[in-house]
């Protein structure tokens, strides 16, 4: 059993050198004195304060710190107005702006003009004054300015001096402020490159022009020579090192060795140093580490400010030295030798396309995130022929085996827990005992050799059915630029005679996850195999949740097309404008207006 006697939740850190991004609430009003503006003054303020504490009080960063919301010092009815608070934003660190008002107001006057800031307006529906006239048409000054924004109008008319939000305008509040938020984060922060293009895979062959045009991000790359030297020369803290190794041997159980030719134990022992100092390493290069600056080391104690990584690992790496599944797996988790924390975002054969699938979905939902193979489609007619067993429950129509070489995060054993039923939670919600199952459910089976000459230890599990899951895709395509593709579904079990027989068809050494998506009898979601023929590369990132709603809002603030979702059309929150590229095909709409306002960043 693990021992989670000292496991602690460790308080929330900021990793990175910019501040957290806030929420700006911009009171709006009708800019008319003698009668008018004073009649307002209170209501539209208090509008603000609702909209201010109701964010306030339901989101947080993932690192745990809640997201602060700064308001206007005064309602804005005009122009200086306007430009004074854009001034507070500024200073006070604003990333994402919410207009708010009960009344009609001086449109082009009174608008938030950032062209980098995603923007919202929230117009009160209420009869007293026309809220909804103000909101119509300061989304048509947006529409013709270029300036998208997302517009909130409550479904039920409210009375002047009701303050509460109804429950469908909380929905569209939380559902732009997180996708608004995760734009705001990934400003400024890096994609470390730990190697080059791993075996071919295009999502390897990382483009610094998207991540710049559309994410705002630098990318960093070190070459793997950088773990050798840093390996050779001690740059890691060697007091951790200790620590780690010593948490390492009493957790993570090393599970059945496969190969035809096992390691020595000595041999293996030496591969476990390795693989705990290449974990230390890594975290280094992402984020830093004050300590090395003791040792001596200033440069290398900066790190790359890196909110993501990826490892190419195969083959230069594993083909002499021991795999990156340890490494990725732990770094992936909300939990190791320090403790219970934020997980890192850290892609498997430096796939960076899918490390922004995993990015977003970490930053969406605080949780972390499954890095994985979209490996088989099983039909249900496939299973019977091998296995003489029928799918039934979620199963039924058939399901794609998630698995990849043992990087996954320990969350996705779906050993937490709410309410009775297996989840992945925000780590300030997990409880030490959470973790430990996490690590019990976990076998480290020294690494396949056919696939990993230099050795290693890859997680093996099973995770548990019943987890509501969104797998993400992000792919490049030349002449078009990147498209986003999403599939809701859930993780099912199976017989475990039908596990153990289709999973030894494979590598049993790696995790898995058998993945039923939700089908809607249409498109690329007529049947299990349609999704599976239908998905763009050879990985995917999966989210704990039902989260393709606020993907497809995230994807339309950095001007991403989604290629195919199964989300219901109610769910479905995009700026205002798009509407205007085509009302009558959403999807057609979103090419359209994402190709006419071009990257978020504003290069090409």
């Amino acid at each position: 059993m693990a021992n989670v006697t000292n496991m602690k939740v460790n308080p929330p850190v900021n990793r990175y050198q910019e501040a957290l991004p806030k929420i700006g609430i911009r009171p709006i009003i009708d800019g008319r004195q003698e009668g008018i503006r004073e009649s307002l003054e209170e209501q539209t303020m208090n509008m603000a304060k609702a909209a201010a504490k109701f964010l306030s009080e339901n989101l947080r960063h993932p690192n745990g710190q809640p997201v602060e919301c700064v308001i206007a010092d005064t309602t804005i009815g005009g122009v200086k107005e306007a430009a004074q608070t854009a001034e507070k934003f500024k200073k006070e660190g604003v990333g994402v702006s919410i207009s708010v008002t009960p009344c009609w107001c001086y449109g082009s006057e009174t608008m938030d003009m950032d062209p980098l800031i995603p923007k919202a307006v929230w117009g009160f529906n209420g009869t007293e004054r026309p809220g909804a006239v103000y909101l119509a048409a300061v989304l048509a000054a947006h529409a013709q300015k270029g300036l998208p924004a997302f517009g909130i109008y409550g479904h039920d008319v409210q009375d002047a001096k009701d303050t509460t939000i109804p429950k469908d305008v909380q929905q569209k509040l939380l559902q732009f402020a997180k996708a608004g938020l995760a734009v705001a984060t990934m400003r400024n922060k890096s994609y470390l490159a730990m190697g080059g293009t791993s075996m071919g895979i295009a999502g390897s062959m990382v483009n610094h022009d998207f991540f710049e045009s559309y994410l705002g991000m630098r990318v960093e790359q070190i070459d793997m020579s950088e773990f050798i030297r840093r390996l050779n020369f001690g740059i890691y803290d060697h007091e951790e090192f200790e620590r780690a190794l010593a948490w390492t041997k009493e957790n993570c159980k090393e599970g059945k060795d496969n190969n035809r030719k096992p390691k020595s134990r000595e041999a293996k022992d030496k591969d476990w140093e390795t693989v705990v100092k290449m974990t230390l390493i890594a975290r280094d290069l992402m984020i830093g580490n004050p300590k090395l600056a003791e040792m001596g080391y200033l440069e290398e104690a900066m790190g790359k400010n890196a909110i993501a990584a990826g490892f190419q690992g195969q083959r230069q790496w594993t083909d002499f030295m021991p795999n990156g599944d340890f490494m990725e797996a732990i770094l992936n988790s909300s939990f190791d030798w320090n403790g219970i924390r934020e997980a890192f975002i850290v892609a498997t054969e430096n796939d960076s396309l899918n490390g922004v699938g995993m990015l977003f979905g970490h930053l969406l939902t605080n949780t972390a995130q499954m890095f994985a193979d979209v490996r088989t489609y099983w039909s249900p007619e496939a299973v019977k022929r091998v296995t003489g067993k029928e799918l039934t429950g979620l199963a039924a129509n058939g399901i794609i085996h998630l698995i990849n070489s043992g990087a996954c995060t320990l969350d996705a054993t779906g050993e937490q827990e709410k309410d009775g039923k297996p989840v992945m939670k925000p780590y300030w919600e997990i409880t030490p005992e959470e973790a430990g199952r996490c690590l019990d459910a976990t076998s480290w089976r020294p690494a396949n050799t056919d696939y990993f000459r230099g050795g290693g230890f890859s997680s093996d599990f099973l995770s548990k059915g019943g987890m509501p899951l969104t797998m993400v895709r992000l792919n490049l395509v030349k002449g078009l630029g990147p498209v986003l593709q999403i599939a809701e579904g859930y993780s099912v079990d199976l017989d475990p005679e039908v596990h153990d027989t289709l999973d030894l068809r494979t590598d049993p050494t790696w995790p898995t996850t058998w993945f039923a998506p939700i089908l809607t009898g249409e498109g690329p979601f007529k049947d299990v195999y349609s999704v599976m023929n239908n998905w763009g590369a050879n990985h995917g990132a999966v989210s704990f949740g039902h989260i393709g709603a606020e993907l497809i809002t995230l994807a339309s603030m950095l001007r991403i097309p989604v290629a195919m979702h199964n989300v219901s059309e109610d769910r479905i929150f995009r700026p205002a404008s798009w509407g205007a590229f085509g009302a009558m095909d959403p999807q057609g709409a979103d090419y359209r207006a994402c190709a006419a306002y071009g990257p978020l960043y504003g290069m090409k």
